[in-house]
Formats: C-alpha cells, sequence, structure tokens
C-alpha cells in the first residue's frame, strides 16, 4: 500500500475563499482526465483572508501532479 500525499495550494487576499472553491473543481477535472485511483479533493476556509484546496495522491502519481499542477506545499494525508 502507497502512501497518500495531500497537496496544498494556498490562495491569500479578499477573494481566496471563492479561488479556493474554484481551484477544486479544476483539481476534479484532471483527476477525471488523468484516470488517477484517488478522488479526493478539497477546500477550506482558514479565515477571511486565506483558504486552500487541496488534492489526495498517491506516491506513484506524486511527481507527475507536482510538475504539472505546482503545488505550494504537501504533507502526509491522514484521513480525519
Amino acid at each position: 500500500m502507497s502512501r497518500k500525499i495531500k497537496l496544498i495550494w494556498d490562495f491569500r487576499g479578499p477573494a481566496a475563499a471563492k479561488t479556493a472553491e474554484h481551484h477544486e473543481i479544476h483539481l476534479k477535472e484532471y483527476i477525471a482526465i488523468e484516470k488517477f485511483p484517488l478522488n479526493i479533493t478539497g477546500h477550506k476556509i482558514i479565515d477571511d483572508m486565506y483558504a486552500i484546496a487541496f488534492m489526495v495522491v498517491t506516491d506513484e502519481n506524486m511527481i507527475q501532479v507536482r510538475d504539472a499542477l505546482k503545488p505550494h506545499r504537501g504533507e502526509i494525508y491522514e484521513p480525519s
């Protein structure tokens, strides 16, 4: 079983929440196009000026997604 990695995009400013929500749509489209085995995405509003969008990938897909979509950071995925 391979590790799951959460790739994260940070958005700041007054439009951060809407931008993160919209970015998640594109992440879902990318997953469908590439036929990845995991379909875990989301967005989270941290405060009124900061939000994130994220996508969970396996170790095998991490390099491909990192190079194509340029996430700001990543961490080991632990489901909540």
